[in-house]
Parts: C-alpha cells; structure tokens; sequence
C-alpha cells in the first residue's frame, strides 16, 4: 500500500483528556477519535491493528473447533430478566425501549442470548460438545470511563460459550480454551501472564484471567518466580501462619492516644510495629422481606491486622455474606460500639456483633486494639484471657509480596498487569436459570454444563502500547502493527531512481506477503520519521539517491537506536529472515 492511497493523521501533543500512555498514543497516532464519554472511531490506522488481532483470535478459535455466529447488539430485556440479570446487573446494562415501549438491553454480554440458542437448537447429547463464539461490539455504562480504549464503554470483545454433557466434558472443553488463549497471546507477541481469578460477577468456579504485564496496570498480579503459581490479588490465598499462637507476656491496658484514630499513628505514637495493632472494619447484612424492605440488619466486625487490607471478595464468601454487605453507617457503629470511628475494637460492646478474625490476627498475642472510646486505645489484648475466642477466623486480606507461596515453593512476588482475557467455567448457572436441557445418554433432560470465554479486541491494543512504548511513541510486536514494514525514500519526488527501488521494494515484499507501506507523501526524513516512529511500525527501511549510488539502504527496527547499513541486494532476504509473513 503507498500512503497517498492510505489516510494518516498524527498529532504533535495528546489532548489534554488523554491520561494513560496508551490513551495519549492512540490519539496522537490517529488511531482513534473521540466521539463522546468512552465511545470512539476506529481510524484506520487504529483499525488495522483490531482486525489483525481479531483475525489471529479468529484462527485459532477455529483451530480449537469453535464455531462462529454474531449475536445482536439489542437484545430482548424478556431473557435478561428469566436470569434476573436485567435488575441485578445495574446501571453498567443499558436498558432502552422500542415504539412499542418493549425493554431492550444493549448487550455487555450474550451468556442469555447463546443459552437461548442452545435450547432450541441442542436437544440431544449427540451433539455434544459445542462451542459458539462471536467478535461483536459490547456496551457497558461505564460510570467513569477513562484511559481511552482501556475502560470505554463501547468496545469489541469476542466471547465465546461452550455447552456439554456433565461437569468432567465441560471442563475438559475449559481446558481446550485454556491452551488455545495461551496460543493468541503467544501469537500477539506480549509478555502475559494466566492467573487464577475470581469469577465476579458472571459466576461460576473454575477461573482464569490473562495479563498483560505493565507497570501501568490497573490489577495486582501475584506469583512465585520459584514455581508456576499466579493468581490475581483477589484470589491469591494468604495462608494461616504456621506454628501456635505465643502466650500473653503483657497486661491488658487502657492507653491515651490523643487525636491517633488510625493504626499507622497509634503504632508510630506507642513506638510498636504496625503488624501489631489491629483495625476494626465494621460491615453490615441486611435481610429483606417479601416487599424488598429491609426487615433486618446483622453488623459484623472483621479484624485485620493494621498492615493489611481487606479482600472484598473473600470477605462476600464468608458464611452471610454470600448475598452481599455494606459498610456499616455511623449510626449503627455508634449503636454497637457506643463510639465514633476510628477507635473501635472487639472490647466493652454495647451490643453484640458478628466477630471475623483474620487468620494472622487469630494467632496474634498482646495486640492493640480500639478502646470503644474516644482518643483510647488497649494494648496487651489476647484472645482467651481478654475476649472470646473469634466467632469465625478466616482469610480476609490480600497478599503482600514476601507471603508464603500457597503451593509451597516458595514466596510471592507482585506485579501490575492488564486484564485482556478471562476464561470461567460456569456450571449450569444460565442453563438452570433458563431451563435449557438436552436429552442424555438415558433419555432425561438435563441443563447443559457451560464455559464462558471473552477477549478484549480493542482493549489488547491499548495494553500492547503500554507495554511496549518508549519516548518517541509505540513499538508494535510484529503481529499486530497496523504495517510490518515501511519503507521511506527520501526526495522520491525528486529522483526516479529513489522513486524506482522504493517502488520495485514495496511490490518485492508485497508479493512474499509482507505487510508493508511505501510512504510516497513527500514529507521531509525529519517529519516523515517522526511519524513512523510514534505510529510503531516495527521494521523501518530508508531509500536516498546517496545510499543507492553506493548500493546501500539504511534499516532500523523500531526498538533499535540507530539504523544500519545493508546492500541493496540483500535488503529482501535480510527482510524475509527478519519478518514473520
């Protein structure tokens, strides 16, 4: 392709909204335009770069035996609410009615569309197993969207959905997605990780969620650089301290500490480690009657020691918390407590509460806790002698690096990563809810065992830039530059031998296959430079009448920092071994 033929439009500065790199890159590389809040034109340098990403998700979603279908953006609200997704899922479901003031939904997802299909087109074991995907456009309404094609909300995902005979044939069909993700993003050309993860949301057990490592990321990835343990911080396990608890060596003391409300001030007020104070986070359930009124409400006090933080999805799997929590309000903490914040503890109740420990908190002796009262604080606090033994101990916190590795080989490490895949493995969550069955080997209904898998198209790209960037703009993986190669004359206008090798070099590679733009614009080395380098094309070939009177052309690779010289007749071959086609 020429770029005269082609459209290109950079800018010099970002503008001002663009927070992240990728944001800002994109912008300045005519990737994308902004058209409102998180909805964006795919410009067609932009667009190249999705559609190599959807061809290699593409192939190797067949390869796995996948079969391709498109399910409609609007949807009927009717089988959202048999899953009773259209009043739980909130706000992020955009929900719109037709001339007929019928309810819609704009699809985030399709597990209730793919289910649908399922029951009326599955109907016996035989056609066991399948697998439907789909690269659509999504919506979600996103109540902040920022960082451009990172958390739009309007983006393309494929997601695919597997339905099977019982639980051992789904997962074995998970695992067949597992290695095939796997095989996309060793394609894409991008360090990754698969972690363990939580399901969220969509439900289900068996998770894992693939990351693109960068500094800049959004998630905490844990790992063990020892062995091949990863999960994301929400799942990684912080395991019970080894050995018994020590025995009380203090006196529990009511101690003055004036105007110091958080554990971090106490600590520093008292001259003890952080690790050993204690901090109350006091949560509530509430139970609702046939009207959706709350009838009821139980407050809990979780404790955690003062270094840690708590894990809000292994906290909503604790036994009453499955149905959900909130933060207590300060007038049920002062109710309880008969105390403001910021000096609560489990000592001298006004009523009682739900008591969960953490598991290092459970073996922590003569710790520092909240007094009930203003401006006090206890030290020397042991469970048995001072309070009861805790209600329930249970881990509540994320790791931190140095935690035990959970399979035992070692510690953990963390690092910042990007979520562009998810694989789960859902049970009959939808099926049940849906009634979808087929007719077994013993010729009852039963509700298909289903897997849910989704890449992120658009949002891949904006991860590849964070991950691969420098100064000067992006460094695309050769798989999905929006060209592989460029090749840049300098005065073609002006030399027909320059206008001649550049030309018989374009169609050489053209012809191999090679993905490759010939910049005939006529812009200065300077400017003309400047844009490949912040557009990323990874392999730069420069054609000047002074290098072809000596036989040579000038190559650089995009992460190189000067070019090198190659005879002219070389230049093919030199490029065919650099290349992949």
């Amino acid at each position: 392709m020429k770029a005269s033929q082609f459209f290109i439009s950079t800018l010099k500065e970002a503008p001002a909204d663009a927070e992240v790199v990728s944001h800002k890159l994109m912008m300045r590389a005519g990737m994308i335009k902004k058209l409102g809040a998180g909805v964006y034109n795919y410009m067609p340098i932009g667009l190249r770069v999705i559609r190599k990403v959807e061809a290699i998700v593409r192939e190797e979603m067949n390869r796995a035996g996948a079969i391709e279908v498109t399910m409609p953006v609007v949807q009927p609200a009717e089988l959202w609410q048999e899953t009773g997704r259209f009043e739980k899922m909130g706000p992020e479901l955009l929900r719109i009615k037709d001339r007929h003031d019928r309810d819609f939904v704009i699809q985030p997802t399709s597990e209730e569309v793919v289910t649908d299909i399922a029951r009326q087109e599955l109907r016996s074991y035989k056609q066991l197993p399948k697998n439907f995907y789909q690269i659509q456009t999504k919506f979600r309404d996103e109540r902040r969207p920022r960082f451009g094609l990172m958390r739009g909300r309007e983006f393309i995902m494929k997601d695919a959905y597997s339905f099977d005979r019982d639980q051992a044939a789904a997962k074995a069909s998970y695992q067949v997605m597992a290695q095939a993700y796997r095989r996309i993003f060793d394609r894409f050309g991008l360090t990754y990780r698969a972690v363990a993860a939580d399901s969220g949301a969509i439900g289900g057990d068996l998770s894992e969620e693939f990351q693109v490592i960068a500094a800049t990321g959004e998630d905490a990835i844990v790992y063990c650089p020892s062995s091949d343990y990863a999960a994301n911080i929400e799942k990684a396990e912080a395991l019970a301290p080894a050995g018994p608890r020590p025995a009380p060596a203090q006196a529990l003391t009511k101690t003055p500490t004036p105007g110091k409300s958080t554990c971090a001030d106490v600590a520093e007020l008292l001259g003890l480690p952080l690790a050993q104070t204690v901090k109350s986070l006091v949560l509530a359930t509430d139970t609702l009657n046939e009207h959706g009124e709350v009838a009821k409400s139980q407050v809990w006090l979780l404790l955690l020691r003062g270094d840690h933080d708590m894990n809000e999805v292994k906290v909503g799997k604790l036994p009453g918390m499955e149905g959900g929590f909130r933060f207590a309000t300060v007038a049920e903490i002062e109710d309880h407590f008969g105390c403001k914040p910021g000096y609560l503890g489990p000592l001298n109740l006004q009523k009682p509460v739900k008591v969960v420990a953490d598991r290092e908190v459970a073996v922590l002796a003569d710790w520092v806790c909240g007094a009930n009262e203003v401006d006090f604080h206890l030290t020397g606090v042991n469970w048995g002698r001072d309070l009861p033994e805790p209600e329930l101990v249970a881990d509540l916190r994320n790791v931190v690096a140095g935690d035990a590795s959970p399979d035992g080989q070692g510690v953990l490490a963390i690092e910042r990563g990007i979520e562009v895949g998810h694989v789960f493995y859902l049970g009959t969550k939808y099926s049940k809810a849906m009634n979808a069955t087929f007719l077994g080997e013993d010729g009852k209904p039963a509700h298909f065992e289903m897997g849910c898998y989704g890449i992120g198209v658009t949002r891949l790209p904006a991860a590849a830039i964070e991950q691969n960037h420098d100064e000067r703009g992006i460094i695309w993986p050769d798989a999905i530059a929006p060209f592989t190669v460029v090749i840049c004359p300098i005065g073609m206008d002006r030399s027909a031998e320059v206008k001649a090798a550049a030309e018989k070099l374009h169609d050489e590679l053209a012809a191999l296959g090679v993905d490759v733009l010939l910049d005939d614009r006529g812009e200065r080395p300077g400017a003309m430079f400047a844009d490949w380098e912040l557009i990323g094309v990874p392999h730069r070939v420069v054609l000047s009448d002074r290098g072809l009177k000596e036989g040579q052309v000038e190559y650089q690779h995009r992460r190189d920092t000067a070019a090198s010289k190659l005879a002219l007749a070389d230049v093919l071959s030199f490029l065919k071994e650099r290349v992949a086609v």
